[in-house]
């Protein structure tokens, strides 16, 4: 942040930190400073923090809503009925909107969530049909998790996350996802931050594109779908 302050950047693209262990206190000082220097700021993937920001900056990044949603409903449509959500302690922000996503495509069904839970409590979690993950990297810890139990995915449980990394696909079971929009995300925000440099005083906005579902094994779908998906 110093760095770009004394060079007097045009603009900065900032991903708030989401791991330390005072990240919401550092993301505030960030973008504080690059806003008392007039330094415009488009956020990407992530508020700042949970507490409302005096000054806002413009945000890009996948509707996390819309992927928890999508996630779930896909389980329902495929049968399940007991479907858990899989978290972690990580952006409040992003899991509180894909959390909800989830409790709104379960509710929109007549179904009832089983709420939140992380890694480290799944041998207190209720047997479930399903678990809807709040990423990828979640998704993959809890399949080998059930794999090292002599579990069988998808026939004893079927397993969804959101993002769609690299290695997704080379999970021990393939593992269906909400593919994150990249290229279109990264135009995005460079199409908010020429605007914001241009019209610096514009009300704040968000711009969040919708993620598109991924099939492959381990939701539990036929291998037509799983084929027509990957391609």
């Amino acid at each position: 942040c110093q760095r770009y302050l004394s060079r007097n950047g045009s603009g900065v693209f900032f991903a708030p930190l989401e791991y330390e262990s005072e990240a919401e206190k550092t993301n505030r000082r960030i973008v504080s400073a690059l806003h008392a220097a007039g330094i415009p700021v488009v956020l990407l993937d992530r508020c700042c923090s949970r507490i409302p920001e005096r000054k806002r900056s413009d945000l890009v990044g996948i509707n996390n809503r819309q992927a928890g949603y999508a996630a779930t409903e896909h389980l329902v449509k495929h049968g399940c009925r007991r479907i858990g959500f899989m978290g972690y302690h990580g952006a409040p922000s992003t899991i509180a909107e894909r959390m909800a996503g989830y409790e709104e495509a379960l509710r929109e069904h007549s179904l009832r969530p089983v709420g939140h839970s992380e890694l480290e409590n799944i041998r207190d979690y209720p047997a479930l049909e399903a678990f809807v993950c709040v990423n990828d990297r979640v998704a993959g810890q809890l399949m080998h998790t059930f794999l090292a139990r002599g579990m069988k995915i998808p026939d004893d449980v079927r397993i969804v996350g959101i993002d769609d990394v690299a290695y997704a696909s080379l999970l021990p079971v393939p593992l269906t996802t909400v593919r994150q929009p990249t290229r279109e995300i990264g135009e995005a925000a460079l199409r908010a931050m020429l605007e914001r440099i241009h019209s610096p005083l514009q009300p704040a906005r968000e711009i969040l594109l919708d993620g598109e579902l991924v099939i492959r094994r381990s939701c539990g779908a036929d291998e037509r779908e799983v084929d027509r998906s990957s391609e």
